[in-house]
């Protein structure tokens, strides 16, 4: 970086004289005298001359007078970018949002934490729901998107390769046609759902849905289990132009305006949280312990 004798210089040329620059800098005259003659000799060149008046600058005095506070001052500003940049990320947090996975859930968490984060401010990254996204996304989260909002299992995780931080469990319901007669209901038995198509998403995706196939299986065989292999909008599509019901959850209940999410009477549910990068930026940390503290008042 620069010299530090220009400093001393600068408040010399400032102040016209030796004992004033040092009564400036809180040092000796003798030290200021021995900073400057330092200065003119690494540089080759005279920077005063002494007059009856005081110091006055040479012409090469004055000319590295002009530059050294441009010096001095761009110096300073590579010093605070490079901290910056290696301390201080920048505050954005980026949410990937799909029909699947609403961004609205993390920015509803937003409005009670922040009062602790305020400086962090929030990107919206929509994305194509396919599963070849969703492996890439997760695979790589903090690369173009920090953090995706979704239900999940410790088997998800590791095969996702990614890291979640829990926010609640959510209740596995059923989504039918609004011009379904269940749709009548505020509430389904599974008697309800005795002769009917119950879309639920392939074994493996999820332990809580393999145990409600098994659960059917075994207890409620009147319930034909109509297998898919991936959540996106097709699958809704499918449920509302046939007589099928199909495994919801709420955060999926606006997916599809010609469907009605009602509540099942039975005790199942997925865990849903926030998904992350095994090794979360500063940012994206201190959004994470911003909701765990909101959670735990």
């Amino acid at each position: 970086m620069y010299n530090p004798q220009l400093d001393t210089f600068i408040v010399v040329a400032d102040s016209g004289s030796f004992n004033k620059a040092a009564e400036a800098l809180y040092i000796s005259p003798p030290a200021v005298i021995k900073q400057i003659n330092l200065l003119e000799s690494s540089l080759g060149v005279r920077l005063f001359t002494r007059t009856h008046r005081g110091l006055q600058l040479t012409k090469a005095g004055q000319s590295l007078y002009e530059d050294s506070k441009y010096i001095i001052a761009y110096c300073r500003e590579s010093v605070e970018r490079a901290k910056k940049a290696d301390n201080a990320e920048p505050s954005l947090l980026r949410i990937g949002t799909s029909p699947m996975t609403p961004g609205q859930t993390v920015v509803d968490m937003w409005t009670q934490i922040r009062d602790e984060i305020s400086d962090i401010k929030f990107q919206l990254v929509p994305f194509e729901n396919t599963p070849e996204n969703a492996r890439e996304i997760l695979k790589h989260l903090g690369r173009n998107i920090d953090i995706v909002a979704g239900p999940y299992d410790d088997r998800a995780l590791k095969n996702w390769k990614c890291a979640a931080q829990f926010t609640a469990d959510v209740p596995v319901r059923c989504a039918v046609s609004i011009y379904d007669p269940l749709a009548k209901k505020d509430k389904l038995t599974v008697g309800d759902l005795h002769g009917r198509s119950l879309m639920l998403i392939r074994e493996g995706w999820n332990e809580e849905t393999d145990r409600l196939r098994k659960w059917l299986n075994d207890e409620h065989p009147e319930v034909n289990i109509v297998t898919f292999d991936f959540i996106d909008l097709s699958v809704f599509n499918q449920c509302e132009n046939s007589d099928n019901v199909l495994m919801c959850i709420d955060n999926w209940s606006n997916v599809h305006p010609l469907l009605k999410t009602l509540p099942v009477d039975w005790d199942f549910s997925m865990q849903f949280g926030l998904l992350h990068a095994p090794k979360p930026s500063k940012t994206v940390k201190r959004f994470l312990n911003a909701v765990k503290h909101i959670a735990e008042l």
